[in-house]
């Protein structure tokens, strides 16, 4: 392919190139998820009946990592989003207080169903409803976009204060559950990544890479 066909060719590949959506942005503008600060005793999360101050905290703060695991594993399909390296790093990070958390979990559990079986039980239960309540699939894309950026901020969040992170994002976290859909167009929007091409054939350009108009008409770009 000679010189200028090659530019023609690049010219039009870099047009459509440029027209594509930046990489893990599903929306040109999506749902604003965010939420008023929560203790963890709100209607949505799991109830604890009885529970202390300690308790609660400690419920908000496994929610927290519960919603970041189902995300880890359900929002993989998008890698620059990052959710399994953050989760990774917020579990490194904050795995005393993580820790702490379960420990206080337990020992609820225990008080509440009087014993140590009873109390694993209910503790095994408890699990399985705080881990399902986070799968969704319609809201797959709104979730995963919200639960990347909760993430990242328990990641970087200074030790001991994962707390905080909960308090401020559990909100959208529940939020995103919901399925939204794009909020700048009222309708899906089809963006066409087609290139305008010329004739490349040798027949259309003479040896100085002039087009042909007697044999191949007036010079048009046309889809490819």
């Amino acid at each position: 392919m000679t010189v200028l066909r090659t530019l023609a060719v690049t010219a039009a590949l870099s047009v459509a190139a440029f027209a594509t959506p930046a990489s893990a942005q599903f929306f040109f503008q999506p749902h604003d998820m965010s939420g008023p600060p929560i203790r963890g005793d709100e209607p949505g999360l799991p109830t604890l009946p009885g529970a202390t101050p300690d308790e609660i905290r400690a419920n908000l703060v496994w929610n927290l990592r519960s919603a970041l695991n189902v995300a880890a594993l359900q929002c993989q399909f998008e890698p620059t989003l990052l959710t399994v390296e953050n989760y990774n790093v917020a579990l490194a990070n904050h795995k005393d207080e993580f820790k702490k958390s379960f420990d206080t979990l337990v020992k609820y559990f225990n008080r509440t169903a009087k014993g140590v079986k009873p109390g694993q039980t209910a503790m095994d239960r408890y699990g399985t409803r705080t881990y399902s309540a986070f799968t969704t699939v319609a809201a797959q894309y709104g979730f995963c976009q919200t639960a990347a950026q909760v993430a990242a901020a328990a990641a970087y969040a200074p030790r001991g204060t994962v707390y905080e992170v909960a308090v401020n994002n559990m909100s959208a976290m529940r939020n995103a559950l919901v399925p939204w859909g794009e909020e700048r167009f009222p309708r899906y929007v089809r963006i066409d990544t087609r290139a305008w091409l010329p004739r490349l054939d040798d027949v259309c350009w003479n040896r100085r890479d002039q087009w042909q108009d007697r044999k191949c008409g007036p010079f048009t770009l046309s889809f490819r």
